[in-house]
């Protein structure tokens, strides 16, 4: 009995895809190159959003855009999921800026970024999983970092209190777990290309009116810098990472894919000193350091997609 349990362990370990965790830190890394280019350009942010999706479709569409993804959407469950996808993930977005706007920049992403809290909890119902106990300290480990490196901005004097912008923040966690748990959903039914075109085109179309009423408003004039800065970030920080994140989450466990997501936050600043000349704070550094180690816990020790069940399914019935 015990040669067979350790064998059904020894295949479970196998099937923790060190690959799948590769491409999913190498997405993050991409999509962190958004932040900087964004205060680089310095243009509204509804506008840079939606020629930065616009721009991201574009490219998606010039490599992907074949019968098969349009057959995608005629797949059974297809096309609801699709469209629930695309619209958490564009009224995330929208109320993050509002909460940014209400509250600070520090508080808007600490309650964005409990969304691994909500897909812990929430993927072993969606997806019939047991619980992966690790996951917990991983969490733990990984929002301390980012508590870290937001400390001087949760103390400093831009800080501002608004119920209507904490909801707001604490919705774009819900919101964020929602597309990430359907997202992973969705790979069981249609390719990658499909779900990040889709995402790319939806979030443009939706995010249209409040750009143009933006442009309006502001009176922003477009420059160079802003349609290079829209360029890079829809080909490089979104079409192609988008897509890579995908592919990653179709192999990894959900859980672990949230928590990776707080390389994010560490990757931003680092490209920050290139793009804008600022340098990482100790905050950064030492949070970054909580966080990376984090992300090697759930990497070394976690356990891959499958393999709580099998693991479970191993244990000798008690007599």
């Amino acid at each position: 009995m015990s040669e067979t349990v350790t064998s059904v362990r020894s295949t479970a370990r196998e099937r923790r895809d060190l690959v799948g965790y590769a491409i999913v830190v190498v997405s993050y890394l991409g999509m962190a190159g958004s932040g900087p280019l964004v205060a680089w350009a310095d243009a509204p942010e509804a506008i840079i959003l939606c020629l930065r999706m616009a721009f991201a479709a574009l490219a998606l569409g010039a490599v992907f855009l074949r019968r098969p993804m349009l057959a995608d959407w005629r797949k059974p469950g297809a096309a609801w999921r699709l469209l629930v996808m695309i619209t958490m993930s564009s009224l995330t977005l929208l109320l993050f800026f509002y909460a940014v706007r209400q509250t600070s920049v520090a508080i808007a992403m600490f309650l964005l970024f409990l969304m691994p809290v909500w897909v812990a909890l929430a993927a072993p119902r969606v997806f019939k999983s047991p619980r992966e106990p690790l996951v917990w300290p991983a969490l733990g480990l990984a929002l301390a970092g980012l508590a870290v490196i937001l400390v001087p901005d949760l103390l400093g004097e831009g800080v501002k209190l608004s119920t209507a912008g904490l909801l707001a923040a604490l919705f774009t966690g819900f919101g964020y777990a929602t597309y990430t748990v359907s997202v992973k959903g969705l790979t069981k039914i249609v390719a990658p290309s499909t779900i990040s075109m889709a995402e790319a085109a939806g979030d443009a179309l939706l995010v249209l009116p409040l750009a143009v009423w933006q442009l309006s408003a502001t009176g922003f004039e477009m420059d160079g810098r802003t349609w290079v800065a829209a360029i890079v970030m829809g080909v490089v920080c979104t079409a192609i990472p988008y897509t890579l994140w995908i592919v990653g989450t179709k192999r990894v466990r959900v859980e672990h894919v949230s928590i990776l997501g707080y390389i994010e936050p560490v990757a931003g600043p680092l490209f920050a000193v290139f793009l804008v000349g600022l340098l990482p704070t100790m905050w950064t550094v030492v949070g970054g350091s909580l966080i990376l180690a984090a992300g090697l816990v759930i990497i070394v020790f976690g356990r891959g997609e499958g393999e709580a069940s099998t693991a479970a399914a191993a244990e000798p019935e008690p007599l």
